[in-house]
């Protein structure tokens, strides 16, 4: 988990906003790309992430998926290049990226749905990376 953590620990704030180089930023800009949460949980359970994204959001255990599992249902549902342009600028391969995007996506959503229920658009569905200020505490903490 040290890259996760080197990931992580490296995101220096800059205007109240995660660093572009770390996780959480990705995942942001995932889940700002898919069209906030609603979208990424939706385009993910279409792509064969069903159960697993219902239990990130639900309040009980967020089941694991595999970086290659995510990989194929970002690539499936048209999110591949935003995840090889960050790998880029990570200067990290993608499989590796992947890896910790598996980790850190369900927290990701499971912060986001603290009352186990999507935000429907319109209703606070709206996302910014300031919804996930405190995240990277709860998760090397």
């Amino acid at each position: 988990m040290s890259f996760l953590n080197d990931l992580l620990g490296g995101q220096g704030q800059q205007g109240g906003q995660a660093g572009a180089g770390s996780l959480i930023a990705v995942a942001g800009q995932l889940i700002e790309k898919a069209g906030g949460v609603q979208g990424l949980v939706g385009m993910l359970q279409q792509h064969g992430l069903g159960s697993a994204v219902q239990s990130w959001v639900g309040t009980g255990a967020n089941q694991p998926v595999s970086g290659e599992q995510l990989g194929q249902a970002l690539q499936n549902g048209g999110l591949g290049s935003l995840v090889q342009e960050a790998a880029g600028k990570l200067g990290v391969d993608p499989n590796v990226l992947l890896g910790g995007l598996s980790q850190v996506l369900p927290h990701a959503v499971d912060h986001l749905t603290p009352d186990g229920k999507v935000p429907a658009q319109g209703q606070g569905g709206g996302f910014d990376l300031g919804m996930l200020e405190g995240l990277a505490g709860k998760l090397l903490g």
